[in-house]
């Protein structure tokens, strides 16, 4: 990559740019994100996850922007235009934005005014004006009257046109006033008329005539309004001052030139009154307004991001013998029992609630089967008829240590419907996939959310409004992130759950799985370079993030990648242990000297690394669930009182505050300013979903159905 490039993305990381450099060799080379911030520490200077990501999508830019440099050198080296200043300017540019106004006055354009007057031959007149190069402009413009042009008036209306575009082509014009729009501009939004009394249009109330600054208007908020204003609710625009805007454009159009008469001076002055109203500022206004957009929505997709993380690392149940309820009032309650590895062996309806009543049969059926399939633990959908189904089943006896569990249903309608959901349970219908997919959500929350588009689990904010292809991408990594965070059961992970391993995809997790199918279970990691298509670059970039529980080689259980499994062995065999022995014995372990294995390759970050995941072998890095019980004080939200202190969920942070799940259909709402005795400005930084807390109610809108919580003075 140019060094211009990398030079410029470590200025802004704030690192060296040789780390840019051999990070970007790296991703050329065809490594992962994952791969690279973990195994290959010494070669980036131990850049994290983050920073390697940043540096992967500022890389992508560049080689777009390198594209549409070609593309405009070429445009306008076509018109026989392009200097070498020019193309200098143009090669050492890093900001797109610049690039496109260093081509504005050479891209061709649809027929204009200024097109019109140069048409009619009276360029050299608006040079002369501009250049202030006459005294006397009217009497200059007399010298242009012809057949097209009537007289002197007609003529410095033509001039004053070719010169409002040149000045609107201007690049440091269009810089001034870019930055004036983004520092001091102001957001004004107004009720389209005619909706005043559209029911539709009332949740945008707050909007109907509001204003507030551009560079502090936060990006919820923003959002909200650019959706009314694509609903046809409200219009949009950015005010900035008149005067001082017209300051800012005469202060690149005079500057440097001589004197001008006052006669030309007018001349010139109308010619930026015209260039700012007619040219400047539709353009500078629509291109403010995207910028906003696009920051808002990288702030509400980082937000969707942060959420998404959280929930799919959950801590799991692990594998235990599963009944997974999703609840019903009118057409009952689907129950399946799930074995340890997740297979269905039962399913069955009953109808404990109201219009059916059958509490009796219910409870004799759920006995039955909680002995039949020896069932650990319960797992019950949060959704409809979730909490009466959770009392109805804490009044069965049921045996000891069996545990129930209240599970998020957001998404699994979207799963059970799927062609996933319809490849794993041909024969059955919506209801019971949804039940399964509570059961196994429970059992490991990462393996059964990755099924499921993140966007349908509910965690994102204006999550359909933001850029679709952005929200994709950085979704997509989360997932990705989490999947190799954790490490993926090579003998009994799904082939979505594969395609998210680093170096594999979809086609290669769907050959691990016919692999596994054919020939039983993989018995070491170095197995897998017998699966279809899965060659060295593949295995190099997937087998640390593979685990093998029970293999021949214990270090395939761990996140030690096996180009290193020579060095483990090398310090197994220099304390006298055998490897078992070296990876059991912290004692062992503790008496090794690093330093004395430090090489060309291999680094203190690497050995560090090593040892740490020697140590934890076989453990799972998400902790240990909590069972959750919610007041039973409350059951609507007719019995919430202020003042009352409740135990609740987190079921979703924004950037205004947090959803709380308490219980009851509605959530509580934890305004931003009601997270903590001192300022919050990052929500994301006090609260994360699934987070268990005590909250305090402050405020309870029966007819707008909305609760009011806060955590301050309660620790």
């Amino acid at each position: 990559m140019n060094k211009l490039y990398t030079d410029h993305i470590a200025t802004i990381l704030q690192v060296k740019t040789w780390q840019v450099e051999n990070c970007v060799e790296l991703l050329e080379e065809g490594a992962t994100v994952p791969f690279i911030s973990r195994y290959r520490k010494e070669r980036t200077g131990t850049l994290d996850e983050i920073q390697v990501a940043e540096i992967k999508h500022r890389t992508e830019k560049f080689t777009e922007l390198e594209k549409r440099k070609e593309s405009v050198l070429n445009s306008i080296d076509e018109q026989g235009k392009l200097t070498p200043e020019l193309r200098r300017a143009i090669e050492n540019e890093v900001d797109p934005q610049t690039v496109e106004d260093l081509y504005l006055p050479y891209r061709p354009k649809r027929r204009t005014r200024a097109s019109v007057a140069r048409e009619k031959g009276l360029e050299p007149l608006a040079v002369r004006i501009l250049e202030m190069q006459c005294d006397r402009p009217e009497d200059e413009a007399s010298r242009y009257v012809s057949k097209d042009v009537a007289d002197a008036q007609e003529a410095l209306s033509g001039a004053r046109d070719i010169i409002a575009e040149m000045i609107s082509d201007s690049q440091p014009v269009r810089s001034q006033l870019r930055d004036l729009y983004s520092r001091w501009g102001t957001v004004v939004s107004k009720i389209v008329k005619g909706k005043e009394e559209d029911d539709e249009a009332a949740k945008y109330l707050n909007y109907f005539d509001f204003s507030e600054k551009l560079d502090k208007i936060p990006s919820h908020r923003l959002l909200a309004v650019l959706r009314a204003v694509d609903q046809g609710y409200l219009s949009v625009k950015v005010e900035v001052s008149h005067d001082y805007a017209l300051e800012r454009i005469g202060r690149k159009v005079y500057g440097g030139r001589r004197r001008p008469s006052d006669s030309c001076r007018r001349q010139v002055d109308m010619a930026c009154e015209d260039a700012f109203k007619r040219l400047l500022h539709p353009s500078i206004e629509n291109e403010t307004l995207a910028a906003a957009k696009e920051k808002a929505d990288i702030e509400a997709i980082r937000v969707f991001g942060e959420n998404l993380r959280e929930l799919l690392l959950a801590p799991p149940v692990g594998q235990k013998r599963t009944l997974a309820i999703d609840p019903g009032f009118r057409t009952g309650c689907k129950v399946v029992c799930l074995d340890a590895q997740g297979t269905l062996l039962h399913n069955e309806t009953i109808y404990p609630h109201p219009p059916v009543n059958e509490k009796i049969a219910a409870m004799k059926k759920v006995s039955d089967m909680v002995e039949a399939y020896k069932i650990e633990v319960i797992a019950i959908g949060n959704g409809t008829a979730g909490r009466e189904t959770e009392a109805f089943i804490k009044k069965i006896a049921l045996p000891e240590g069996v545990r129930v569990y209240s599970v998020s249903e957001d998404g699994a309608s979207v799963y059970s419907a799927s062609d996933t959901a319809r490849a794993e349970f041909p024969q059955y219908d919506v209801t019971v996939r949804g039940a399964v997919s509570i059961g196994r959500r429970l059992m490991d929350p990462l393996a059964e959310l990755v099924k499921i588009d993140p966007k349908s689990i509910g965690v994102g904010q204006y999550q359909h409004d933001v850029d679709q292809t952005l929200l994709k991408s950085r979704l997509d990594e989360t997932v990705e992130s989490c999947v190799n965070s954790v490490g993926v059961n090579l003998n009994t992970a799904s082939s979505h759950l594969l395609s998210y391993v680093s170096g594999i995809g979809q086609a290669l997790a769907q050959n691990i799985v016919d692999y596994r199918t054919e020939n039983g279970p993989f018995t070491s990691r170095a197995q897998i370079k017998k699966v279809k298509r899965l060659g060295d670059k593949a295995f190099e970039q997937c087998a640390g993030f593979l685990r093998i529980t029970g293999a021949s080689n214990p270090l395939d259980d761990s996140a030690v990648h096996p180009e290193r499994y020579a060095l483990v062995e090398k310090m197994a065999s220099d304390a006298a242990v055998s490897l078992e022995e070296f990876i059991s014995s912290e004692e062992v372990r503790s008496k090794v000297s690093l330093e004395r294995y430090v090489s060309d390759e291999v680094g203190m970050p690497t050995l560090n690394d090593i040892m740490a995941e020697i140590s934890k072998r076989g453990r799972d890095p998400r902790g240990s669930i909590r069972v959750f019980e919610f007041s039973s004080e409350i059951h609507s939200i007719e019995d919430v009182r202020e003042g009352m202190v409740l135990p609740g969920i987190v079921t979703n942070v924004t950037a205004f505050g947090a959803f709380v799940d308490i219980g009851i259909h509605e959530n509580g709402l934890i305004h931003v300013s009601q997270m903590a005795d001192t300022y919050v400005n990052d929500p994301s930084k006090v609260l994360k979903v699934h987070q268990q807390l005590q909250a305090r109610v402050i405020s309870v809108d029966l007819s707008r159905r909305r609760i009011g919580l806060s955590l301050k003075h309660l620790n």
